[in-house]
């Protein structure tokens, strides 16, 4: 008796190892192929940055070598998934089809339209929690109620067990001659380049893209950089971060996998000092947790502020102000170092992230929104859940118990930035510029040269910001 064929749909999960869905498929049968669908709804957003979608077509193309590596295939599909996954799990008698949720409400909806097509048909369909540690629906304040806000979210997470990797797809069985005949009749392509998606990146990205180098960016992290994460995490020029956010994006490596080598770290730990390290790496994941069960919960973060006295905010919105935000031509060094970053490797450091949205929303007072747009339209590893959330967070209109925060971009430079290696290294219209003068922003036309100066006074901005404030609350 032929083993029943599982369709296995990949989205943000582009891996065989540590993936829950797929590891649920194959226990079932050998015979296990993937799909991927290039799904015209999100490719025609005005969300997709180059960036993103050069990172993700490597992860696909790598994805699309290990399945032949283990024996079976990945099928490609570009048309609307409601239509393309049904349609091909029928030509091909499928029994099941299998993928792990999504937290975004695009997704959710997209979802729920493929599942009732496939039970319509008799297909079955499994789905399984597998881009977070543990089930939005298991986590609960004492009252029952979804967290709204991040330490007590935490010091539960603390406390529940956390799911181990699973194994890797091995030895699977793909299609026959025939099957692969009918997978093309009923949509199947090959891969289409870059180009013929409608997009192009020449610059290197911030992480290569796939599986393999994901896992080896977690082994190095794990160590060597994870032993140094809380003293070097917020220094923009020492790249002391883990570098796997878009990996994470993209599901190229497994959050159990990271929460494993945090664990495997605490127990050959040997000083407080380093349980510390490793502990603030995990609070980092929980916050990337935090987000995503914020956005299942609540799924109206995606249009708008938690707080709903921020509907009200008079924004000034002045356009000149914003392209000089996007531009990397403020005025204010470190605000533009970290903009020009982003343009040039479509990545910023996270500290970088908080300083530039805090003066987006604080100093030139334009909508947070604004500047989450313009950042989905840039990240190599622009996630809905947590890019809302770093927004939310930085303009005081999200789930922070600290009701009005204002940072100071050149206090915030002068600290994590002390030798302006960072905005030498960005900004180089200032590199032989006294460091005391360019940490302070304090420069005389003659030192500027070609260099603007600051378009606001952020001491006057934070006043005038204050003031708008007390109109809400």
């Amino acid at each position: 008796m032929a083993e029943p064929l599982i369709l296995f749909w990949h989205r943000r999960d582009l891996r065989l190892r540590d993936n829950r869905g797929l590891a649920a498929a194959r226990h079932v049968s050998p015979q296990v192929v993937g799909v991927f669908c290039w799904d015209p709804g999100i490719l025609g957003g005005n969300d997709i940055a180059p960036a993103r979608m050069a990172y993700l077509w490597g992860c696909v193309a790598e994805l699309e070598q290990r399945y032949r590596a283990v024996g079976s295939q990945l099928l490609i599909l570009r048309q609307s998934p409601v239509q393309a996954i049904p349609q091909l799990a029928i030509a091909l008698g499928s029994q099941a089809v299998y993928w792990n949720r999504e937290v975004e409400p695009y997704g959710r909806d997209r979802d729920g339209a493929v599942t009732q097509a496939l039970q319509s048909q008799g297909i079955a369909v499994q789905t399984y929690w597998d881009q977070i540690l543990l089930d939005p629906a298991a986590i609960a304040s004492g009252s029952g109620t979804p967290y709204t806000v991040y330490t007590p979210f935490w010091k539960n997470c603390q406390q529940q067990p956390k799911p181990a990797p699973y194994a890797p797809l091995t030895e699977a069985v793909g299609l026959s001659t025939a099957q692969q005949h009918q997978a093309t009749a009923a949509g199947a392509i090959a891969l289409p380049s870059l180009a013929e998606l409608g997009f192009s990146w020449s610059q290197p990205l911030i992480l290569p893209p796939g599986e393999q180098a994901a896992y080896q960016q977690l082994d190095q992290f794990g160590d060597r950089g994870l032993l140094h994460y809380a003293e070097q995490r917020n220094s923009p020029a020492q790249g002391g971060t883990s570098g796997l956010s878009a990996a994470f994006k993209f599901g190229t490596i497994g959050i159990r996998s990271a929460w494993a080598t945090t664990e495997q770290a605490l127990h050959q730990a040997r000083s407080d000092e380093t349980r510390h390290q490793i502990q603030t790496w995990q609070q980092e994941l929980m916050w990337r947790e935090f987000y995503y069960h914020a956005l299942y919960h609540f799924p109206q973060l995606a249009e708008g502020p938690y707080r709903s006295q921020w509907q009200r905010f008079p924004w000034e919105n002045d356009r000149d102000r914003f392209q000089a935000w996007c531009d990397g031509r403020t005025g204010v060094p470190i605000v533009d170092a970290a903009m020009r970053q982003l343009q040039a490797t479509g990545w910023m450091h996270n500290r970088c992230r908080m300083i530039v949205a805090s003066f987006l929303t604080k100093d030139l007072i334009i909508d947070w929104r604004w500047g989450e747009a313009y950042f989905m339209q840039t990240l190599v590893d622009g996630d809905l859940a947590s890019n809302n959330g770093g927004w939310q967070w930085s303009a005081s209109s999200g789930m922070d118990s600290k009701p009005l925060r204002i940072f100071n971009p050149y206090t915030q430079a002068q600290k994590f930035d002390p030798e302006g290696e960072y905005i030498r290294q960005w900004v180089p219209e200032l590199r032989s510029v006294d460091l005391g003068t360019m940490l302070t922003g304090k420069l005389l036309p003659l030192e500027r040269g070609d260099y603007p100066a600051a378009i606001v006074d952020h001491h006057v901005q934070q006043q005038r910001f204050k003031a708008l404030y007390q109109t809400i609350r």
